[in-house]
C-alpha cells in the first residue's frame, strides 16, 4: 500500500528537544532538505504501490538514506548506523524528534531498490541536482564516485573447455544459418554428445576418455572454422560478419586449461573476465576456482 504522506508538526514533546531545536538550521543538510521537493517524489512513486495492504515506509526516510547514501559515498550498514548518532541525517530524512534506534531493516533499502527500478536514477538525479543548485553539493564532491555493488547475475556457463568447444559450434551453426551459408556438416548432434560425455568422464575422473572428447571437439570446431571460411571467401559482407565470432572460436580451440595470460571464457559474452580466489592479481590454479564477472 502507498506510504503515508510526511507530514510536520510545530508541537512539542516534554521530555524530547525537538531536532530544529537543537541543531544548526543553516546547515546545508537542512537547507537541502528544505529545498527538495519531497510530494513531487512522492507522488513519482505513488504508482508502485496498491490500494491494499499495509503502509508502506515514507518515501522521504526511504529516498533521503538514498540520497545520502550517494553523497557521503557510504553503503547500506554505514548510511543506517550513521543515522543513528547523526540529527543532521535523521532531520534530513523528516524525523521531528532524535530517535535512538534504526526504526526500520537495513535490507528496506534493498527492496526500495527493487522496486523503484529505473525509477530511482530520476529521483536521485533530480535531488543531485537541487542540492547543486542550493551548494550543498560542491562540484568537486563529484570527482570521486563510490561503487556499492552486489553480485549480478549473467547467463555464463562454468568455463569448461568442453563446454566452450561446444558452445562455439553451436554460435557458429547460428550465424551460418542466419547468413544462409550451406556448411559441409553441422557437427550439432556429435558434439552435443561429446560435450556431455566429457562431462560425466570429468565428473567420473576418467581423464584420458575425457581428453579424448575435448580433443574431438576441437577437431570438429577446426573443420568447422575452415569450412566457413572456404565459403564465405569473396562474399565481403559476410566475410565481415563472421569475422569476429571465427576469431573468438579459434582463440577457444587453441587455449588450454591451465594456460597463462588472456583466455576467453565465454563464446557469446567475450567481455567477460575470471579471477581466481576472489583476487585479480592472484592467478587462479585451476578451472574450479574460477568465478566470472562481468567487465564495466
Amino acid at each position: 500500500m502507498r506510504p503515508k504522506k510526511h507530514e510536520t508538526t510545530k508541537e512539542g514533546d516534554l521530555f524530547r528537544a525537538r531536532l530544529d531545536q537543537i541543531i544548526n538550521m543553516k546547515h546545508e543538510l537542512v537547507q537541502l532538505g528544505g529545498k527538495i521537493d519531497w510530494a513531487w517524489i512522492d507522488g513519482q512513486i505513488a504508482p508502485l504501490y496498491s490500494d491494499k495492504g499495509r503502509p508502506g515506509i515514507e518515501s522521504r526516510f526511504v529516498i533521503g538514506l538514498l540520497l545520502l547514501k550517494h553523497m557521503f559515498g557510504l553503503s547500506d550498514e554505514g548510511v543506517c548506523e550513521r543515522w543513528v548518532y547523526d540529527p543532521y541525517f535523521q532531520h534530513f530524512t523528516g524525523e521531528t524528534f532524535f530517535q535512538h534506534s534504526f526504526p526500520h531493516e537495513r535490507s528496506d533499502l534493498s527492496h526500495w531498490r527493487k522496486r523503484l527500478g529505473d525509477k530511482l536514477d530520476l529521483l536521485l538525479a533530480e535531488s543531485l541536482r537541487r542540492a547543486h543548485d542550493s551548494g550543498a553539493l560542491r562540484t568537486r564532491d563529484l570527482a570521486r564516485v563510490t561503487v556499492d555493488t552486489t553480485v549480478q547475475p549473467k547467463n555464463i556457463a562454468f568455463p569448461t573447455d568442453a563446454k566452450l568447444l561446444h558452445a562455439a559450434i553451436r554460435g557458429l551453426n547460428r550465424l551460418a544459418r542466419r547468413h544462409s551459408v550451406r556448411l559441409r556438416q553441422s557437427y550439432l548432434r556429435v558434439s552435443k554428445q561429446a560435450a556431455m560425455m566429457a562431462g560425466r568422464y570429468a565428473h567420473a575422473k576418467q581423464f584420458n576418455r575425457h581428453h579424448r572428447e575435448v580433443r574431438f571437439l576441437r577437431t570438429r570446431l577446426g573443420r568447422l572454422i575452415r569450412d566457413i571460411r572456404r565459403k564465405t571467401a569473396g562474399r565481403e559482407p559476410v566475410k565481415a560478419a563472421f569475422e569476429s565470432p571465427l576469431s573468438r572460436a579459434s582463440q577457444i580451440r587453441s587455449q588450454r586449461q591451465r594456460q597463462r595470460g588472456w583466455k576467453l571464457y565465454s563464446f557469446h559474452a567475450p567481455e567477460v573476465e575470471c579471477i581466481g580466489k576472489g583476487k585479480a592479481r592472484a592467478p587462479s590454479h585451476g578451472e574450479l576456482q574460477v568465478k566470472c564477472i562481468a567487465s564495466g
